[in-house]
């Protein structure tokens, strides 16, 4: 395996935090810059909700879902500048935890800023409309292998609405769907194996079939924008391949809203191509706990702060 190889990996819904970036948009110009195109691309401060709080409102996953791309786009671009190089120098591969794949794209400037901040707002509306959430429910089961939860699955009633959102890593399974389904999901789990179940506090349920409307209407924003192809390797989640052809790119973002994300055999795949450093560009270290679950030898680190940009190109150099 080359090491020297790097991944950059962008987080998902479940990372936000109030103040996450201030000490970035504070102490940099180039932070302020895309929090302020962000701002004014929704005529919205979404700054300082991000800034100031209160959580629950930038929980709403229309606010959460820009607010994670804006922080991780602020990182990249201040590597960026700082190094001197673009993304696509700097990595091997990029991939994004469900809404990071949009921040990944754009790090590479595959989607332009203000596409993507566009896109994940509506993205976000139509996840939160596409059902009544007090119908419906998201539950991690933890210590069952994901081939065991897809036969229990399997074996649910036809009208059954159960199915796996995130297979996250080995032992680490996201289920989405009716409330009642899944709980009878969970409760057969918890009886062959599972050590334990979590239900997750959002405020829909994504990656699954409810999620058919919300599909439908990012299918019909992707056709407006633009999408250039990715210089580097970019991983999807729908299949956890590399893709390179844009209207396949487009598809699979449509398709992603209602599939599981696949982001076990994403990083097996990232192993196969011989990436060696996973780095966690925006809030929190989701991605890298998940990625120290796999036990691949990855070298594994997170970039939130000026200091671990710094330390990160300082990396480069060496």
């Amino acid at each position: 395996m080359n090491s020297n190889k790097i991944c950059l990996v962008f987080p998902g819904q479940g990372s936000q935090k109030v103040e996450m970036g201030k000490p970035l948009y504070e102490n940099h110009k180039i932070a302020r810059e895309v929090f302020d195109e962000v701002d004014e691309c929704l005529n919205f401060h979404l700054s300082k909700l991000i800034f100031n709080g209160p959580i629950e409102k930038l929980t709403q996953t229309e606010n959460a879902q820009p607010a994670l791309m804006a922080v991780s786009i602020a990182i990249s671009r201040i590597i960026e500048y700082e190094s001197g190089k673009k993304i696509d120098q700097i990595a091997y591969a990029v991939c994004g935890h469900s809404l990071g794949e949009y921040s990944a794209l754009c790090s590479v400037n595959s989607l332009s800023l203000f596409d993507t901040t566009k896109l994940l707002k509506q993205r976000g509306i139509a996840m939160q409309n596409a059902i009544d959430s007090n119908e419906a429910k998201m539950s991690a089961v933890l210590g069952l292998d994901i081939s065991d939860i897809d036969k229990i699955i399997k074996n649910q009633n036809k009208k059954s609405i159960c199915e796996v959102a995130n297979d996250n890593c080995p032992g680490q399974v996201v289920l989405s769907g009716l409330k009642k389904d899944v709980d009878e999901v969970t409760t057969i789990c918890l009886k062959n194996g599972a050590k334990k179940v979590i239900d997750l506090n959002v405020s829909a349920p994504f990656h699954c079939s409810l999620m058919q409307k919300a599909s439908e209407i990012m299918e019909k924003e992707l056709k407006e924008v633009i999408l250039e192809v990715p210089k580097i390797n970019f991983l999807c989640n729908y299949n956890a391949q590399c893709i390179k052809d844009i209207n396949k790119i487009k598809e699979f973002l449509i398709k992603q809203v209602t599939a599981r994300v696949r982001w076990r055999e994403t990083f097996v795949n990232l192993h196969n191509l011989g990436v060696g450093k996973i780095v966690e560009i925006g809030a929190g270290k989701v991605l890298t706990g998940l990625s120290k679950r796999m036990k691949l030898n990855f070298e594994n680190s997170s970039i939130e702060t000026m200091i671990e940009i710094e330390q990160f190109i300082e990396g480069l150099i060496k």
